[in-house]
Order: C-alpha cells, then structure tokens, then sequence
C-alpha cells in the first residue's frame, strides 16, 4: 500500500462541482467509483480543492492509497482507461506518507477565459465567457495590479461554510494576457481563495474595463467601495496549477 500524487484535468460542465454530493454527478464521486475497479478500498480521496458547478480544472490535485504492484505510468494508463471521458489524469507518482493536496499546497493558480464579441461562437462557448461591449484592455490591467497584495476580501467573496477561512488574502500576481485581439485570459495566483472570488474579482474587473462603474480603490487597510452585484460565469474559469 503506497500513497499516490495524481494531477487530474476536467471539463466541467457536466458536473455539479467537484466535491462528492447525494444524487449528482461529481469529479470525487466519479474518480472514487473507477478507482474501486483498480482494488483501491478507502472510503475518500483527498484533493487540493473544490470547484463549482461548471468550473474546469487543468492541475487538480489528488491523492490516495493503493496497493499498486506496477509502475506510475501503468497506474496513469489504467485510470485514463476506467476513467470517463471528461476526466483525465495528466501525472501520477508516488509521494510521502502524510501528503496532503489541500494543506500542502503553496499556492494555487487559477485561468479565466474570455472572449470579445457581440455574438455568440458555439465553439468558445464552452470554455470562454462571451462579454460585449469591448473592455479598455488598460483599464484592465490596471485594475488588476491594484488586486496585487493583501486585502480584506470579505465583498469579493465568502467563507465556505465549516472551514473558518479569513476573509483576508494575499494575492500574489493578477494579471491579463490579450491573445489575438478578442480572446483575453486573467491569471491570478494565491495560496487560497474565498468561495466565488476569482469570478467575483473577474466580473468587477470587467465592469471597470467596460466603464460601466469607477475604478475601485483596493489599497491594503481600506474599505472596497459599493459594488454591483454579480459574479462571472462558471464555464470560463479553470483550476490551472496547485504549487508544493
């Protein structure tokens, strides 16, 4: 019996988030089940983090125990081949007794994707958020840099319930990569977030880069001004990379 690191990938949309859940569909509940087919016998697998309804994941992290008699990259093809096709494991390797994806983590690094047009591309639609008018790519920006550092942010998110999280974080890097004049991608980077904060932070950016409200004042030690409500959809946000 040897504890397992697994990266795994997802496409979100048909799941009802990530954690285990009575009568929906699930990653935890789906790796569980396929696991049970390769002998593993534990009641729960570990992971670095829960994601929402819709939310897709590149570098999910897990972790369990398995009594695994062949090596990593046959144990990477034998779950590729019980897992279905919206999952898929992108690493496996042996790690250290007592490793734990969530608590381990340094950080973790998510990506929101959008795209710039005044209808919709069937093609984009499932992993990009479809935004009109265009944003000020300036604005933007800096807005972004003024998420940089730490702050109380207790009206850009939520504790989740039973986990005690401060409301303040800090926010290692937040920034935006223009690809080819309509696609735009924000990466942020923290050791934790609060519940709907990254598509909270993205959709008040948005309104900032599209003038709709003023810039908001995010300096450490004062008080966000009034925001609208809102929050950007699931679909254009993805797990990227946890950091050990």
């Amino acid at each position: 019996m040897a504890p397992y690191q697994v990266v795994i990938s997802y496409d979100g949309t048909e799941f009802c988030g990530f954690q285990r859940q009575k009568n929906a569909r699930t990653v935890q509940a789906e790796i569980e089940n396929k696991l049970k087919n390769l002998g593993w016998q534990d009641q729960t697998i570990q992971f670095a983090g829960r994601t929402d309804t819709g939310v897709h994941a590149e570098g999910q992290v897990i972790s369990f125990r398995l009594d695994w008699r062949h090596s990593d990259k046959e144990l990477l093809y034998a779950l590729n081949d019980n897992l279905p096709r919206d999952i898929s494991a992108r690493e496996v390797r042996k790690t250290y007794e007592g490793f734990h994806p969530r608590f381990d983590a340094k950080a973790r690094i998510y990506r929101y994707q959008i795209y710039v047009c005044s209808s919709r591309d069937a093609l984009l639609d499932r992993f990009f958020w479809r935004v009109w008018p265009a944003p000020d790519t300036k604005l933007l920006e800096k807005a972004a840099e003024g998420i940089v550092g730490t702050h109380d942010f207790r009206r850009l998110g939520c504790e989740i319930n039973g986990e005690g999280n401060a409301t303040k974080k800090t926010i290692d890097s937040a920034k935006w990569e223009i690809l080819d004049g309509h696609r735009l991608i924000f990466s942020i980077r923290a050791q934790s977030f609060l519940y709907h904060m990254v598509r909270r932070i993205v959709f008040i950016l948005m309104k900032i880069g599209q003038e709709k409200i003023e810039p908001v004042d995010l300096n450490a030690n004062k008080e966000f001004a009034e925001l609208p409500a809102g929050i950007a959809p699931a679909n254009g946000l993805f797990l990227e990379k946890v950091i050990y």
